[in-house]
């Protein structure tokens, strides 16, 4: 199989699971979410340790721990993930599947204003009307809820801020989810044994197969994150760019057709400028990735 294949295909692997987790976390109850977002935590790092020493790989934590500014920003990257998940955790396990899936839907936009604000980058016209548009959906959902659609926000600006960590700190992604939940066990054990200690927690307490689920959250994150780092070796990321709507699509069919959630019509309304606006910011980007293919020299072939 061609490597580009092969790399599409891990890449819709990745944001298929991505979307389909809204019907993992409901299976986790009575456990609530910071419970889960604990126990989340201490079977990825168990995971992940797995698949490390599966491939033998091991070298690196040593020339990482000599980098105390790589470890600094995975620590950060570790505090914006956790936020990232237990928020997450929250609004599934609370019936709010589709104000996430708006967070990820508008999480293109947020990461193109990041650029501006902290990077300095220009942007070009279309991407200011994608922005503009993005910022009009906002104002028409927070009218549609009667309040900020704050989980939507935060999901956005958490992972967004995420993405620019990770890129500062430029570590694998298996070596980074390792020192990430490194960097949570100590809490994440913590709060499990003061719930073990109020006779409050549930693993162990319930049914085998809930907990079998419970430490299953640590395969269920590290699966995708491994396809997607396998994908983004191997396709441009034009390719991902287009790639990461399958997650926030499933995660909203997940909310509206399987959870049931009410969609009025201001919902659907700013729903719909959201798609316009990611219509036109991929548009820009598709158009901009083939001036740029077109502007390459040509190779010369040498007789």
């Amino acid at each position: 199989m061609p490597d580009h294949r092969r790399g599409v295909l891990y890449g819709i692997a990745a944001y298929t699971m991505w979307g389909l987790f809204p019907l993992y976390w409901p299976l986790l109850k009575p456990a609530q979410p910071v419970e889960i977002l604990a126990h989340r935590v201490a079977w990825s790092l168990v995971a992940v340790v797995a698949i490390l020493a599966v491939r033998r790989h091991w070298a690196w934590f040593r020339g990482l721990v000599r980098q105390p500014r790589k470890m600094a920003l995975l620590a950060v990257a570790a505090v914006l993930v956790a936020g990232n998940w237990g928020v997450y955790i929250y609004a599934v396990n609370s019936h709010q599947v589709v104000e996430s899936a708006l967070g990820y839907f508008i999480n293109p936009l947020v990461s193109v204003l990041f650029g501006v604000v902290l990077l300095k980058e220009r942007l070009r016209p279309l991407q200011w009307v994608a922005v503009g548009f993005g910022t009009l959906a906002v104002l028409v959902l927070t009218v549609g809820y009667g309040r900020l659609p704050w989980i939507a926000l935060t999901l956005a600006v958490s992972f967004g801020v995420y993405g620019l960590v990770k890129k500062q700190a430029n570590v694998g992604a298996a070596e980074s989810l390792t020192v990430e939940t490194l960097v949570l066990l100590a809490p994440a054990i913590a709060y499990l044994v003061f719930l073990e200690t109020q006779g409050t927690g549930t693993f162990g307490h319930t049914t085998p197969v809930h907990a079998v689920l419970l430490a299953g959250a640590g395969i269920v994150t590290a699966l995708p994150l491994l396809s997607f780092t396998a994908a983004a070796i191997r396709i441009p990321l034009s390719t991902i760019g287009l790639l990461q709507y399958i997650a926030p699509i499933l995660q909203f069919l997940c909310g509206v057709l399987i959870a049931k959630e009410t969609m009025p019509l201001t919902r659907w309304l700013g729903f719909s400028i959201v798609w316009l606006a990611l219509a036109v910011f991929t548009f820009d980007s598709l158009r901009t990735a083939r001036q740029a293919r077109k502007a390459q020299p040509v190779p010369v072939a040498v007789k």
